[in-house]
């Protein structure tokens, strides 16, 4: 389908599509006429029926409330277990120092490679659960949460509360065009005023996959600020305390990575800690980015009063990462964390299951992975052919192409 124009549509439309020898006919005769053996009749039932899922318009203001969907969710889902989030980190941090030890005792370059993509993946691992110290949902304690969130932040370098309050901002206003804070849109007026430079940076794999680090400092074109900052438009002054401690907590971890280069060299330093660390920062732009744009869905954003927390929360997207889903935690549960983002990890998929019926075509099933998700670097590949823009104008807008753009890459 054509992502390339902004369409205005009134909701699920179904288009009569009969065979070449049947007139046309009204639903009821239409449905009559099927039962009957009408030519073809299954085979058009089952084409209608996938044009129904395809039309289907998920900008349309959906029918059920945000409780509608809480009341779903069974109780014991709602139930952090602090016992059980901290075994998570017991598990992966004794991974994390076992895939060292090994690679380092080994030292061969044949597995050197799978080191890297093995420890990259662990520390995203290590990532999506300081994610849930944020928020809330690892255990009922503030105080525990901020250790353990300190404690797997810092160790790869991103600032726990820096980064905690602006995903709080973009939870808060996801899939709003201008005061969503994570892989938003940008309006018409600012792609054309960017240089050619940033836009290969931002929609030509596989920068956007390199652009976490240069966020943290800088966030991105049309708005400004560090998270290491206290002073950034990004925070308020009570924040400013918890930020200077993160950014703190990051300075040590900084001196600490110097320190062992002295040691063991900065080679080794760069093989056991350098190339995991990027391989982390690949895993988080490209889950972040999938879980928030699509090639196979038209999303809308909205602006102004079209915009709410449910209809902003239901453009988010889940994704099946095959035998990563658990090692990352289920993050690919994205629409329930989004609308409730106090659920444990551990309670998502069976959540997600019983608000299915509630969300009904709001739930954009996701494609079932093999072992290894590769079905999703095509979606990732076209997406950034195709989501380039929205038009500065409308509360209801969807992704456009610029076709100068999408020839070059």
């Amino acid at each position: 389908m054509s992502l390339t124009m902004p369409v205005l549509s009134t909701g699920l439309l179904r288009h009569r599509k009969y065979s070449d020898s049947s007139p046309e006919l009204g639903i009821k005769e239409r449905e009559d006429h099927l039962k009957s053996g009408g030519v073809h009749g299954e085979n058009e039932a089952e084409e209608e029926e996938e044009e129904e899922e395809e039309e289907f318009d998920h900008g349309v203001a959906p029918l059920f409330r945000l409780a509608d969907v809480r009341a779903a969710i069974p109780k014991h889902c709602w139930v952090k277990d602090p016992w059980r989030s901290m075994s998570y980190v017991v598990r992966d941090v004794v991974a994390v120092f076992v895939l060292a030890g090994m690679a380092a005792r080994l030292d061969n370059w044949l597995v050197w490679p799978l080191y890297w993509f093995g420890q990259g993946t662990m520390f995203w691992a290590l990532f999506v659960l300081g994610h849930d110290c944020g928020h809330g949902s690892f255990s009922d304690s503030q105080t525990l949460n901020s250790v353990v969130g300190h404690f797997l932040h810092s160790s790869i370098l991103v600032p726990y509360h820096g980064w905690r309050i602006s995903h709080r901002t973009h939870h808060q206003n996801h899939g709003h065009v201008e005061n969503d804070e994570s892989w938003h849109p940008w309006p018409e007026r600012l792609y054309r005023s960017v240089d050619d430079l940033t836009k290969m940076l931002r929609f030509k794999a596989p920068f956007p996959l390199l652009a976490f680090p240069f966020y943290l400092w800088s966030r991105e074109p049309g708005k400004s600020g560090s998270h290491f900052n206290p002073n950034s438009e990004l925070f308020d002054p009570r924040d400013r305390n918890d930020v200077i401690t993160s950014t703190l907590c990051w300075t040590a971890m900084v001196a600490l990575l110097i320190g062992l280069c002295c040691v063991m060299g900065p080679i080794q330093i760069l093989k056991l800690y350098g190339v995991p660390y990027l391989v982390f920062v690949v895993w988080l732009d490209f889950v972040t980015y999938m879980h928030h744009h699509s090639y196979e869905v038209r999303l809308p954003w909205y602006r102004g009063k079209e915009w709410n927390y449910l209809r902003g929360g239901l453009t988010t997207i889940d994704r099946d990462y095959g035998l990563f889903n658990k090692i990352h935690h289920d993050i690919g549960t994205h629409i329930i964390h989004h609308l409730f983002p106090q659920i444990p990890h551990y309670h998502l998929v069976e959540a997600t299951e019983a608000a299915k019926p509630k969300l009904g075509k709001y739930y954009k099933e996701p494609e079932k992975s093999g072992k290894i998700p590769f079905h999703l670097i095509g979606s990732y590949i076209n997406s950034l052919k195709h989501n380039h823009y929205v038009s500065d104008d409308g509360d209801v807008v969807y992704y456009q192409t610029d076709p100068k753009l999408k020839a070059g890459l």
